[in-house]
């Protein structure tokens, strides 16, 4: 019992005051400990097993919010509140509890003021851990399935290309049906407590390893010949209780070369709610095992116009330092340079093509009629369609996102499957200087609108560590006119001629469609576990020809604070078996 944090400071007469009263049971897998709403009647602490912490999520969808292991507790803080449970407890698999009461509980409170205190600290650190999840530290797949789609898939050898890298993060164990389907559950619970990973290898067919396979799994991953016919994953028809199928699931394609072309929307079709990942090498393999214990490095770039070259110079820091990145996303500017990024340029090509396409030629030089825009728009669709061709974005082979403003509904739209040109020309669409895209009757444009640094978005994709970086944080502009009101028309020439610095129309839009995502930039750094703000106050956003200059600056800046991080040194990540293990927030 000592062993059990809540009880690791007891004094030996009250630990065995508590152990005479707690009554252990039972709790099969699928079976309900409590839901959210109940009264608090009594604490619970795990001796085997895992039990699954849910809430209801406004649209009516069962949340995972947490997970409770063999050795920890839950209910505590409610029991000391008096409030209701806030969330829905059941158990993963079959499990051994402890139950104290809550009037054990407040008998012994009053005799021994020590367990109180024990109690109320141990109350702090959760709330201090629920507070650093808003940071992405959810709770960590520690059992894995890998579920084959067909006896082609050779689940056995990918399962052991996985081990090893997952060997990199912790202990893992391989268990396969020869190995493990004779053995009793007390020998799966020990394996588990034994290893900071458990990798399992279901059959094909929804045979009874498969089924216990799923019990045991935290995730599943879904693998499949990315060439292969898409159909339901036969395995996955064992009977199991809804609230015992894995809280993750994801699906990996696996290539011969190159990523096929068109392959991952024919798969996604068939499961559209699932993150994906294309396997073509090792190198894929480990990219994977830190994404799926969240261990990954994502990194996520901002808009700010010609200052978004400095985007370039920081990835090129970034490669030389030699950190790997294991997803990227951006808006507007940002985007644009992120999606090349997880195509797979190198540095020369990326700066060769984005020097091409925003340097060599104005982008928003095609201007018409200002009914919709000062800009037709056809210039940058065709920039786009150049250099991306008919990519979409569910086949690049590095994880990525972009964002755009939904006008329609005002609400930010995520982009993760599609045509790639479409959604980066939404996420360039600064109002009233780009036309607006339109899809499905609705109006996308500019994502700075709403989200200039949307690292909140690539925190739900729950990947480890993030890089920030952003280049609209300087002020965008200055002028030394005093004039509120623009000239008669036959004096706009030698108004314009005069040797004030003036603005135009188009900073006045590009910045004013930036302006509402300001206040929330500020909220979204602090999501960032290293952010990167290069020095740009002397380059205009509009300033196009800055485009050596701005990549200079912002690679000067990043190699300096990356030498200065643990980022540089290949230690961001504290790889120990208790980083394996995950606080979860009370019942």
């Amino acid at each position: 019992m000592r062993l059990v944090p809540l009880f690791a400071d007891l004094e030996p007469r009250l630990l065995d005051a508590i152990v005479a009263r707690i009554r252990w049971f039972s709790l099969p897998g699928g079976t309900t400990l409590f839901e959210a709403g109940d009264a608090p009647d009594a604490l619970y602490f795990v001796a085997s097993g895992s039990l699954g912490a849910f809430t209801v999520t406004p649209s009516g969808h069962r949340r995972s919010i947490g997970r409770i292991s063999a050795g920890e507790t839950v209910g505590e803080m409610a029991l000391i509140s008096g409030k209701p449970r806030n969330a829905t407890v059941i158990a993963l698999r079959d499990s051994e509890l402890g139950r104290f009461s809550r009037d054990d509980f407040e008998a012994l409170m009053l005799s021994h003021p020590a367990g109180l205190l024990r109690l109320s600290q141990l109350m702090v650190q959760r709330l201090e851990s629920t507070q650093q999840q808003t940071r992405g530290n959810q709770a960590i797949p520690r059992t894995i399935a890998v579920a084959p789609h067909s006896l082609a898939d050779d689940a056995t050898e990918f399962a052991t290309k996985l081990a090893s890298e997952l060997r990199q993060l912790g202990r893992t164990e391989l268990v396969w049906n020869r190995h493990g389907v004779n053995h009793t559950s007390a020998w799966f619970h020990a394996l588990e407590r034994a290893n900071d990973f458990v990798v399992y290898v279901c059959d094909v067919e929804p045979s009874k390893w498969s089924k216990l396979c799923l019990r045991q799994a935290d995730a599943v991953l879904l693998l499949a010949r990315a060439d292969g016919t898409p159909s339901e994953w036969r395995a996955l028809h064992a009977e199991l209780p809804r609230s015992m199928i894995a809280q993750r699931m994801e699906m990996v394609l696996l290539h011969e070369g190159r990523v096929a072309r068109g392959a991952a929307a024919r798969w996604l079709n068939l499961k559209p709610a699932l993150s994906h990942h294309h396997v073509r090498a090792p190198r894929d393999i480990a990219r994977l095992a830190r994404a799926i214990t969240g261990h990954a490095l994502g990194v996520v770039l901002s808009g700010g116009g010609a200052r978004g070259f400095a985007h370039l110079g920081v990835l090129r820091a970034i490669r030389e330092a030699g950190i790997e990145v294991d997803a990227i996303g951006g808006t507007s500017i940002g985007a644009v340079i992120a999606a090349g990024f997880a195509s797979e340029w190198d540095d020369r090509e990326l700066v060769e093509r984005v020097r091409r396409s925003f340097v060599e030629t104005n982008p928003v030089s095609d201007y018409t009629i200002p009914l919709v825009a000062l800009a037709s728009g056809r210039k940058v669709t065709g920039l786009l369609k150049r250099e991306f061709e008919d990519a979409v974005i569910e086949d690049l082979p590095t994880p990525y996102f972009c964002v755009s403003t939904n006008l329609s509904s005002g609400q930010i739209a995520v982009h993760r499957r599609g045509e790639l040109w479409r959604w980066l020309r939404a996420s360039v669409a600064i109002p009233g200087v780009l036309p607006p895209v339109v899809h499905n009757a609705e109006l996308f444009v500019d994502g700075a609108t709403i989200n200039n640094l949307p690292v909140d978005v690539m925190r739900e994709a729950r990947v480890g560590k993030i890089i920030g970086v952003d280049v609209g944080a300087d002020r965008a502009f200055t002028t030394d006119s005093v004039d509120s009101d623009a000239p008669p028309f036959w004096r706009v020439f030698r108004w314009f001629r005069g040797r004030k610095h003036r603005i135009n129309i188009l900073q006045i839009l590009w910045r004013a469609g930036m302006v509402n995502s300001a206040a929330n930039t500020a909220s979204r750094r602090e999501l960032s576990d290293l952010l990167l703000q290069p020095p740009l106050e002397q380059i205009d956003m509009l300033n196009w020809r800055a485009f050596d200059r701005a990549i200079e600056a912002g690679y000067a800046y990043a190699s300096a604070k990356l030498e200065k991080s643990s980022f540089a040194s290949g230690k961001q990540f504290s790889i120990t078996a208790a980083a394996a293990e995950s606080a979860c927030p009370d019942g």
